[in-house]
Parts: C-alpha cells; sequence; structure tokens
C-alpha cells in the first residue's frame, strides 16, 4: 500500500491555502475546531459507509490507548501547523511541516524495529535538503 495515497496529495495540498485563510482572518482555535469538525464528520461518514461499525467493539484497550495518543499528538500538530501558518508564508512552514516524514522513519526504526535502507536515508536527507534550501 506504500504510495497509495499519492493521487490525494494535490486534494492535501489544497487544504493550505484555505486553512491560511481562514485561520488568518480569525481566532486559530475556532477555525481549528471547526476544520476538525468537518473531519469528524467525513472520518465518521466513511465508517457508515464501509459499514465498518460493527468492528469498533473489537479494538482492544491497547489500541484504544494508542488512538487517543494519537489524537492528541493530531491535534497539537494541527495547532502547530496553523499557527505557523498564521505567523509565516506558507511556501517556508509547507516544507518544514514535510520533515514529519523524516521523523516518521526515524521513530519507525527506534520504535517500530522497521528496516531503515540505504534507500531510506537518501530519502531522509534530501528532505531535509530540500527543506532546508526552500525555507533559506
Amino acid at each position: 500500500m506504500a504510495g497509495s495515497g499519492a493521487a490525494f496529495d494535490p486534494i492535501r495540498g489544497a487544504d493550505v491555502h484555505p486553512g491560511k485563510g481562514g485561520h488568518r482572518r480569525g481566532k486559530l482555535q475556532s477555525g481549528n475546531a471547526i476544520r476538525t469538525g468537518v473531519v469528524l464528520l467525513m472520518a465518521w461518514g466513511m465508517v457508515f459507509l464501509t459499514n465498518a461499525q460493527g468492528g469498533i467493539p473489537a479494538i482492544s484497550t491497547k489500541s484504544w490507548m494508542f488512538l487517543i495518543l494519537s489524537g492528541l499528538a493530531t491535534g497539537a500538530s494541527w495547532l502547530c501547523y496553523y499557527k505557523a501558518l498564521q505567523l509565516g508564508e506558507a511556501c517556508k512552514v509547507v516544507p518544514v511541516d514535510k520533515l514529519s516524514v523524516v521523523f516518521t522513519l526515524v521513530l519507525a526504526f527506534m520504535f517500530l524495529h522497521e528496516k531503515f535502507t540505504p534507500k531510506s536515508l537518501i530519502g531522509c536527507v534530501l528532505i531535509g535538503a530540500g527543506t532546508l534550501l526552500m525555507v533559506l
């Protein structure tokens, strides 16, 4: 499934402009709450559209813990991201945000014991160099 979300990258990139505009004119927390509400409706819509609601009771306590922690991390990330967009230029904020790919690979190697291949290392170096080039 690697790369399966690539078709949606233009959609993901398109959220910067309305997000920056919405947060520039209003309060950061209100804008983020509205955006999160829309995401919440879409997520539950997909659960019911795919008839996946029956699997909810089968989620283990450990999985619930990780899902809640992931949700907290996502919320904090969104607040930081939109605060950065509010304060800075999108052309500099977005590349820094993409450094999360590097952090994800490093954390997956350290805690999930996933392979860190020469290809991964080169990719991380290129993402880091590209980010540096774009923000300077």
